[in-house]
């Protein structure tokens, strides 16, 4: 990228040490903008145009740029369309202001990491915060200066299919990630070289659908918004996030993207945000489709109203503002704070200095190796060793014969999952195994078909083909030939799950099941009797109720991009020791979701003979497998668990320590986490929260001593009593261990 003017670095480097004269000369320079602007190039800084329907009257988007009638466009990545309007708007409008390009960079541009549920499994906060800086840099030289992630959405259903593009089912955690996340994309302030802008979403409880069915309604009492849904978002804003995008749904009734009080009493008053906030696609319009809005203009008032500043993709400003001005039923000011919020970002990422991309650079920066490099070990860490009776793993390297078998096995699109841009063919699991075995013959066989019957939304806009089941007599050919393949082999390696549509934005699931005949397939492979290892391509936990019982080792591997194959089979060899836990609770059936470990605790006492299931006899309550579950090839204990004080008073620190050693005979990672309970309050307090984690490497009999500090922001919570954050005096219990199960326990109290 063109380095950066030295008004540019002048204004990042201000901003980094908090000069408020550098932010006031700013804010002068906005309002001598807004001085000189006329009412329709107010509103066109309020507009996002789509780059595929630029204008209400289908107009050329470069006739309303030209015009200053858009602020941003998305949703194309060609960069020289990018470098073309970007030139209209500061070289042939009236004022010269610069777009913002935005589009969905979630987890990787030209190289694809894991998806961001699969980079949660690796709890590591330095890697997610350093490959969501590449993708950041390879957005940036293609002319994409704002990317509509992170999304930091709270997710406990499963069967919600955006449950991949999250953090999973824990604040802290989601705290953590989303942080880091905002600090990869942007740096360490709007305006950093090489870096994004990012767009917090969505705001908020999206992921409390009801049903899990994306888009639904949300019902959550304020006080699990507070202490459950709202913390990422706060966290993301205190990182620095200059943009938080509104929500489709209506929340408890009142659509996120015309609700005041979401938008302007708690975003911008209580959590300090001083970005702008944009709509979700066509959601200020939607307002009328919700019976919220009696029409498009009626939208418009109460989106804009509520808070709202840029209208993504409707039009819905651009046709219907204008006369709500003139009318007198909108106030100019209301308008202005709008605009002023939408260029004071422009400002501050240095966009006027410096407003254009690199495109003669994007090809040393796309084969960067270092960046592909970084999508092999982002995948290592995020692979989670599931199960491994009997050391099924790793498999030997001296295999002749190796079978790869389900209809994923070949994947090269699949395997890098939803929301990608350029990326071009990623590395398939019979790739990596082929490369990771030279010696072995490898035979692959697509067992069946997998794919849904229907087609998603946008494909017949795309000109994609409704999608068919292939003919039951075809299916039944291709499972007997995937079991004579298995048969040939010394070990079978079976890849299974979802194909990268089936996670995502619509695509929502009623039944966790393995779909087409991958079940029938894993029965009847597995009755072969040869060593079978089931690697999981997925964006959510699936029902593998079946293989927990009959399969030796499962490997989840989410849809881990463009190096997966290689890391897989990095894994199954034994080169690259597991240790991604899981960021979600895996439950046993689609019946258990929605399910989490930081439940409250019921009437009875869970742990007593006498209480065997919520469920009255079909089903254990237990997970199939807990939140923060993951295996590894080798082991660890948790020895002497300390607390510096046993008695503290409400606000002072309680350093716990925990040495964990390698008790096994491989160097490995171990997740160390830290959960607390409150034993009593003004509220009952979830059963177990996590309030600390971090990975370490140990080698082979090596020890070290992890110490976490529990001080106010660890053990507040918003009581819904006091109708306050607060610390309360009270017992606590603690627990440290390898997963919310964790055993190691010891207590403190906190007094006034």
């Amino acid at each position: 990228m063109a380095r950066p003017s030295r008004l540019a670095a002048a204004v990042c480097t201000a901003l980094l040490a908090g000069n408020t004269l550098a932010a006031d000369a700013l804010v002068r320079r906005a309002d001598a903008l807004i001085a000189r602007m006329t009412l329709d190039e107010k509103i066109g800084q309020l507009t996002q145009l789509g780059a595929d329907a630029p204008g209400p009257d289908k107009e050329a988007a470069d006739t309303l740029i030209r015009a200053g009638k858009a602020g941003s466009v998305l949703w194309t990545i060609n960069s020289d369309a990018i470098a073309r309007m970007q030139r209209v708007a500061v070289k042939e409008s009236r004022l010269g202001i610069p777009l913002l390009f935005g589009f969905d960079v979630i987890h990787g541009y030209k190289n694809v990491f894991p998806v961001p549920l699969g980079l949660a499994a690796t709890w590591d906060t330095a890697l997610v915060e350093r490959v969501q800086a590449i993708a950041a840099k390879e957005s940036r030289v293609a002319g994409i200066n704002w990317t509509f992630s992170p999304m930091v959405d709270i997710a406990r259903d499963a069967r919600w299919g955006r449950i991949v593009e999250g953090a999973g089912e824990d604040t802290f955690l989601g705290v953590a990630m989303a942080r880091a996340q905002v600090r990869g994309f942007q740096g360490p302030a709007l305006g950093t070289p090489e870096r994004v802008l990012t767009s917090v979403k969505h705001f908020a409880a999206y992921g409390a659908a009801d049903g899990g069915r994306d888009y639904d309604s949300v019902y959550v009492p304020e006080v699990q918004l507070r202490n459950v849904y709202f913390p990422p978002f706060q966290a993301a804003i205190d990182a620095g996030a200059g943009t938080v995008m509104a929500a489709y749904m209506t929340l408890n009734d009142v659509p996120a993207s015309g609700n005041r009080w979401l938008l302007r009493d708690v975003l911008r008053g209580e959590m300090g945000f001083k970005g702008f906030v944009v709509s979700d696609a066509w959601s200020v319009h939607s307002l009328v489709n919700h019976g919220f809005a009696a029409d498009k203009a009626d939208a418009a008032l109460r989106g804009l109203q509520a808070g709202v500043s840029m209208d993504m993709g409707s039009n819905t400003y651009l046709t219907q503002l204008p006369a709500l001005v003139k009318q007198g039923k909108l106030p100019l000011r209301v308008v202005d704070d709008a605009v002023r919020e939408v260029l004071l970002v422009k400002l501050r990422m240095g966009l006027f200095e410096q407003p254009y991309g690199a495109p003669e650079r994007k090809d040393a920066v796309f084969n960067d190796p270092a960046h592909r490099a970084a999508t092999r070990e982002a995948a290592q860490r995020s692979i989670v060793l599931l199960r491994n009776e009997g050391r099924a793993l790793p498999l030997a390297s001296t295999l002749r014969r190796i079978a790869v078998i389900g209809p994923l096995g070949d994947s090269t699109e699949d395997i890098k999952g939803s929301w990608t841009v350029e990326g071009g063919a990623a590395v398939s699991v019979l790739e990596g195994i082929k490369a990771r075995w030279p010696q072995a013959e490898v035979s692959f066989a697509r067992g069946g078909d997998m794919q849904r019957a229907y087609a998603l939304p946008w494909d017949a806009d795309q000109g994609k083909p409704a999608p068919t089941l292939m003919p039951a007599a075809e299916q039944q050919a291709e499972l007997l030939k995937a079991v004579d393949t298995a048969r040939q082999a010394e070990a079978v390696v079976m890849v299974l799950g979802e194909r990268a549509n089936m996670s995502g934005e619509a695509a929502s699931v009623a039944s966790l099941a393995l779909q087409g005949n991958q079940q029938a397939l894993l029965e009847a492979v597995v009755a072969t009797g040869k060593p079978v290892v089931l690697v999981l391509l997925n964006g959510r936990p699936l029902d593998i109720r079946w293989a927990s019982e009959h399969v030796h080792a499962i490997v989840e591997a989410w849809f881990p991009g463009t190096e997966g194959g290689h890391a897989v089979a990095d894994v199954l060899s034994g080169a690259i020791n597991p240790g991604g836990k899981l960021p979600v609770t895996w439950p046993r059936s689609t019946g258990h979701v929605p399910v989490y470990y930081n439940h409250n605790r019921t009437h009875a006492d869970e742990t007593s003979r006498t209480f065997t299931s919520r469920y009255a006899s079909d089903a254990t309550s237990s997970p199939l497998y807990p939140f923060g579950h993951g295996l590894s090839y080798t082991s660890f204990s948790y020895e002497g668990l300390t607390l510096d004080r046993r008695t503290a008073r409400v606000g002072e620190p309680i350093r716990v320590s925990v040495t964990v050693r390698n008790t096994g005979a491989v160097a490995g990672d171990e997740v160390v986490q830290l959960y607390t309970h409150q034993r009593a309050g003004s509220t009952a307090r979830p059963q177990r929260e996590l309030k600390g984690f971090q990975r370490i490497h140990l080698a082979p009999g090596a020890a070290q001593t992890v110490t976490f500090t529990l001080g106010r922001e660890e053990l507040k919570f918003w009581s819904p009593i006091t109708r306050a954050w607060g610390v309360e005096a009270a017992s606590f219990d603690v627990w440290v261990g390898g997963s919310s199960l964790a055993t190691a326990h010891a207590e403190f109290k906190l007094t006034r």
